[in-house]
């Protein structure tokens, strides 16, 4: 059974940065891409970032690209997203999830960008 944990989010000032973290079981971790994905206050999912399996290459929304870095550890099973500049539209619980399969993520973490 797929299972994903992430943490790592709480409340932050504008400009600031965070890392979050997601480990992953009951999967080879190490032969799967992996996404970020995020959902704001009453609205749908946003994905975020993707990295294959190998850690490269990586891709990102346009929201978050310069500002948001993925990254992995395949011999730790987990997934990383470095988020710097924080702006407060990036206020959102964060997941992590298996590409196509959105149902897969975990309970996800609350990231909150506010003064």
């Amino acid at each position: 059974e797929v299972q994903l944990v992430e943490s790592g989010g709480g409340l932050v000032q504008p400009g600031g940065s965070l890392r979050l973290s997601c480990v992953a079981s009951g999967f080879t971790f190490s032969s799967w891409s992996m996404n970020w994905v995020r959902q704001a206050p009453g609205k749908g999912l946003e994905w975020v970032s993707r990295i294959s399996p190998s850690g490269s290459p990586t891709t990102y929304a346009d929201s978050v690209k310069g500002r948001f870095t993925i990254t992995r550890d395949n011999a730790k099973n987990t997934v990383y997203l470095q988020m710097n500049s924080l702006k407060p539209e990036d206020t959102a619980v964060y997941y992590c999830a298996l590409p196509g399969d959105d149902a897969s993520r975990g309970q996800g973490t609350q990231v909150t960008v506010s003064s």
